[in-house]
């Protein structure tokens, strides 16, 4: 059964691969987080600036302090004890950034890469700005449609990220999105990129597992 349901998954990885180097991406398919993360390491070089968007796969896979280990500078603004000054400084720097890392809420079938975000920061890198953009996401971000994206932001994303981020809105209660008004809402901004906008140089990583949420 599970030799069944890793050529499943490699199948249904490798047809998205497909489908988003249609859509002008650069985009590859790698069986596990750690295969991905060994090509992640081999192809940053030493030298470079990286952002790290807010991401459970990248915080769960200790990215930034490998990174930061070796001798890059990294702009993570969910390092723990930051002001909301130095937050914002830090998401400002990700703009501009050698290689900015971040992963989907959602991708789907036909290639499109759906996110929301509260402040923005890490779309607008994803869209514009760094030099490079590489976004791992797990088999389990793929989705049919980009209705079915939105759907998933609100009954898994959005509950799971407000439950780590210990904020006081109505779908940590319920497990689904309350389409709350509160200050500490979450769901601000939603981004869909259809294709590869012409001056970006995005890639998109398919990981044969199910990594974050």
């Amino acid at each position: 059964m599970s030799e069944y349901v890793d050529a499943k998954q490699q199948a249904h990885g490798a047809k998205t691969v497909e489908v988003l180097k249609k859509n002008r991406f650069e985009a590859a398919y790698y069986p596990s987080m750690q295969a991905a993360l060994e090509e992640l390491f081999a192809v940053i070089p030493m030298d470079a600036t990286v952002g790290i968007g807010g991401s459970w796969t990248l915080i769960e896979s200790q990215v930034a302090e490998k990174l930061e280990a070796r001798g890059n500078i990294v702009y993570c603004h969910h390092t723990p004890g930051l002001s909301p000054e130095e937050i914002l400084d830090i998401r400002r720097k990700q703009l501009t950034c050698d290689v900015f890392l971040t992963s989907a809420n959602a991708i789907t079938e036909d290639g499109c890469l759906v996110n929301t975000d509260a402040t923005g920061n890490r779309v607008a890198a994803m869209t514009f700005g760094p030099k490079k953009v590489i976004v791992l996401a797990g088999i389990n971000k793929i989705v049919p449609t980009v209705a079915d994206a939105q759907e998933r932001i609100r009954s898994t994303a959005a509950p799971l990220n407000n439950k780590r981020l210990k904020r006081p809105n109505p779908c940590v209660q319920t497990g689904h999105c309350m389409d709350c008004q509160g200050p500490t809402r979450l769901c601000n901004v939603m981004s869909i990129i259809h294709k590869r906008p012409p001056a970006s140089n995005i890639h998109v990583w398919i990981i044969g597992e199910e990594v974050g949420y």
